[in-house]
């Protein structure tokens, strides 16, 4: 087997729970809060994804962001969606990306244009993320392009794909085909229903998922009880269970901080279901969220020595 070029996979591969993040890139020219979500994550989380252009709105771009996280001291994990590239673009970006620090992968369709800042925009899609984890799994295993041609030095990313494992009807066989195409690991969707989670990690352990793919599941602190009503009825696959959202009611002005100890709940409980990879720590925007999450959750410190 292949020596990992990724922090990210050798703790995977260790055996280790890992933590990872999540950095949005600004709608703007200007690095800096980049590289201030980046630092605000060292030492927390082993790698951070950058998104690309979430809610189909325009922002900086994934690949800058990558090079700024390096920058900053934290592996990038390069989010790269289907909807605004052909397969060139794919794939110079892929190659350009890990020239600037990226080490993981996180392959997407992308959010419908019709919710974003530019409606009117042409969809691209041009490969489906099945055809780009193709493509990234042959430069990693043979050097290759889609074209057949090989080149010198190619990428060699520890490949994500996402899913959705509480949505209804859950289809497996979609994961089954990102997984056959050579994706390495799985995000899922946010969790808060861990008992809803666990009776699906069940049946995966029963199909040998955890056997093929590192899963590592969604967590995001709640901020307010109209918060969680609007993830739960707009985010497919999210399901907040009715006494969460009463707590949130209850605590009042105090409803963030019960959000963040909700979460370390979640993740303490996650962190029992056998074969587990990791967490994947969303704070849509708040590191300090994310930081007590992890720290609440005794997460810390994080594994050194495979940098």
């Amino acid at each position: 087997m292949t020596e990992p070029a990724s922090r990210l996979e050798r703790i995977v591969r260790s055996g280790r729970f890992c933590v990872t993040a999540e950095v949005v890139p600004p709608r703007s020219a200007d690095g800096s809060s980049v590289e201030a979500q980046a630092r605000a994550l060292v030492g927390y989380a082993d790698a951070a994804n950058v998104t690309d252009n979430p809610t189909a709105s325009a922002h900086m771009s994934p690949v800058a962001g990558a090079a700024i996280l390096a920058r900053a001291g934290i592996e990038p994990t390069l989010q790269i969606t289907c909807r605004d590239r052909n397969r060139l673009g794919l794939t110079s970006d892929l190659l350009g990306a890990w020239a600037l620090g990226a080490r993981n992968l996180f392959c997407l369709t992308g959010d419908p244009v019709s919710i974003g800042d530019h409606p009117e925009a042409t969809v691209v899609a041009d490969l489906s993320v099945v055809e780009l984890v193709r493509l990234a799994a042959g430069l990693r295993e043979e050097g290759r392009l889609l074209s057949g041609a090989t080149i010198d030095v190619p990428p060699r990313y520890f490949i994500g794909v996402a899913d959705l494992p509480l949505a209804e009807p859950y289809d497996p066989a979609r994961l089954d085909a990102k997984l056959d195409a050579g994706a390495h690991f799985v995000m899922t969707q946010i969790v808060y229903d861990v008992e809803a989670f666990a009776a699906w990690a069940d049946a995966a352990r029963a199909r040998g998922l955890f056997e093929r793919a590192a899963v590592i599941a969604g967590i995001a602190p709640l901020r307010s009880a109209g918060q969680a009503r609007y993830v739960n009825d707009h985010l497919p696959g999210v399901a907040v269970p009715a006494e969460l959202v009463r707590a949130l009611e209850e605590a009042g002005p105090d409803a963030e901080a019960e959000g963040v100890r909700q979460a370390i709940e979640v993740v303490t409980r996650l962190r029992e279901i056998v074969g587990l990879a990791g967490v994947h720590v969303m704070g849509m925007g708040r590191e300090e969220a994310v930081r007590h999450v992890i720290e609440g959750a005794g997460l810390l410190p994080r594994p050194t020595g495979l940098a």
